[in-house]
């Protein structure tokens, strides 16, 4: 076998001796099921990929079949090729699959340091296997004067470059949160710089900035969807927020709304993953988002997995991430 891989060639043992027989057994228990099979010819074809060997086949003849034939390897050759092309996809596709989660991972793992009177929790659910990764991020940036700004986006589309895009993006709205921007001229901003450099991907994002001395929070959102606000004492209700286009479209327009935020009160963002079904309409899920009982004051982990229990669908075909924030 060893030799097929180095040499890249077929090999065929028509009628080995018993010596040639054992030396081509890695075991003895291998050589006893091959002398129980009755084998009498034998032939080793390698697996190519890329010029490169990822395995070899094996098949053998027993009983009162025929010896291989010239003709027989060239035929074996040529299904083993075809054989070789598919494994060789799947494993692009794996590399770049786990590649991509990775990258998302290793972002999504940044520490996140609210400002004072703030505390947050996350979680991510990458899509099913079968799915490739998208670009869901998220972020929470301490601010001057006490101030937090919370971040949800998604990149259009999926695999490596997504993720790459995601980074891009995440990366552009920190630097400009730096900047005490409102948040409807950061997405301004973003919009402009994005399509400036001309990225190959627009995103859609909500920004919240949180300003618990004020006891107010500034929403503004780029194509996404409405985060979820539960106040003390109050039932959950869904932000109404005057929805701007996706970054990176260059189309500008955004607005900002104020809302309040008291003590205690608790902000959820999240991307599409949660509540995008096929076949049913987003307002049927977001209304069950803003149906589901959830108490301000329980630990931020629990309602995050209340939340998941209720909605995350079992095979989701996209990520589903979760940005729960509280005032103290």
């Amino acid at each position: 076998m060893s030799h097929v891989l180095t040499a890249h060639k077929p090999m065929v043992l028509n009628r080995p001796d018993d010596d040639t027989l054992r030396m081509l057994a890695p075991t003895r228990q291998r050589l006893e099921r091959y002398r129980a099979l009755a084998l009498h010819s034998v032939a080793y074809l390698p697996l190519m990929v890329g010029g490169e060997p990822v395995g070899a086949v094996m098949l053998g003849r027993r009983a009162h079949s025929p010896e291989f034939t010239p003709d027989d390897v060239e035929l074996l050759e040529l299904l083993t090729a075809r054989a070789a092309t598919g494994i060789g996809h799947a494993l692009r596709y794996t590399h770049e699959h786990e590649t991509a989660l990775e990258m998302q991972r290793a972002f999504l793992a940044t520490p996140h340091i609210p400002g004072p009177g703030v505390e947050i929790a996350s979680r991510y659910l990458p899509a099913g296997r079968g799915a490739e990764v998208g670009g869901d991020w998220f972020d929470a940036v301490a601010l001057p004067s006490g101030r937090t700004l919370l971040v949800v986006g998604d990149v259009m589309g999926h695999g490596v470059r997504a993720a790459a895009a995601m980074s891009e993006y995440r990366s552009l709205l920190r630097a400009l949160a730096l900047q005490g921007l409102a948040p409807d001229r950061l997405l301004a901003e973003a919009d402009r710089t994005a399509h400036a450099l001309d990225l190959d991907r627009v995103a859609t994002c909500v920004l919240a900035l949180l300003d618990p001395a004020a006891g107010q929070a500034v929403l503004a959102t780029a194509g996404h969807v409405p985060p979820l606000l539960v106040r003390p004492g109050a039932a959950p209700e869904l932000a109404d927020l005057p929805v701007g286009p996706p970054l990176g479209t260059g189309a500008g327009g955004y607005e900002s709304r104020h809302c309040p935020m008291p003590p205690g009160t608790l902000l959820l963002a999240y991307t599409d993953g949660l509540v995008e079904r096929r076949g049913e309409d987003i307002d049927t899920s977001l209304a069950a988002l803003a149906g589901t009982p959830i108490a301000a004051g329980h630990p931020l982990p629990d309602i995050l997995t209340t939340v998941l229990d209720r909605l995350a669908p079992a095979q989701s075909e996209d990520d589903v991430t979760l940005l729960a924030a509280r005032t103290l």
